[in-house]
């Protein structure tokens, strides 16, 4: 696997798991001998809801909602089969969504 790379995605709601997952991916890289450049943090994204707490009237009384996606990005240069391998075999927290690309 010559001059290839290996974009990793990943998004989750709480940063502390997301930091977790991001730091076991680039241990595994890392014991394996390949060059990792990241975890990158990209914006986070913020969903607002607002809804009415009363059923009737009273449109003052509001409450607010807020949903944060946490998201980092991670280049794997020069993986080998072995890097391969051990990255399918990773068993990452449940709260964390994985994109995986070979570029």
């Amino acid at each position: 696997m010559d001059n290839q790379r290996i974009r990793i995605r990943l998004k989750a709601f709480d940063y502390r798991l997301i930091d977790q997952s991001a730091k076991e991916i680039v241990e595994t890289a890392k014991r394996t001998g390949a060059q990792v450049k990241g975890p990158i943090p990209l914006p986070i994204k913020r969903e607002v809801f607002t809804v009415l707490t009363s059923p009737h009237v009273n449109k003052d009384a509001r409450d607010q909602y807020e949903l944060r996606t946490h998201k980092r990005l991670m280049d794997i240069v020069n993986p080998t089969d072995k890097t391969v391998d051990a990255l399918m075999k990773l068993d990452l927290a449940a709260g964390v969504d994985v994109q995986i690309r070979l570029d």
